[in-house]
């Protein structure tokens, strides 16, 4: 399901993401929720992998940190 802010994101993903790569995580899920309705149990699964996929393309993991690319 569609995340209303970043407060709602999981707590892995609120604890160890920068705000901002937050932000993108969520925009990314909720967009893609919303392009792959066809998908029945697979949506959330596909969701989440497109929602990393957005926060790689502007950030890396360096040690324990995400930092901006």
């Amino acid at each position: 399901m569609p995340y209303a802010s970043i407060e709602d994101l999981p707590p892995p993903i609120r604890e160890y993401l920068p705000p901002h790569a937050r932000e993108i995580y969520r925009a990314a899920f909720n967009h893609a929720w919303g392009e792959y309705t066809d998908r029945g149990e697979q949506r959330e699964e596909i969701a989440h992998r497109v929602a990393w996929a957005a926060v790689k393309h502007r950030y890396r993991k360096k040690g324990r940190a995400w930092v901006p690319l």
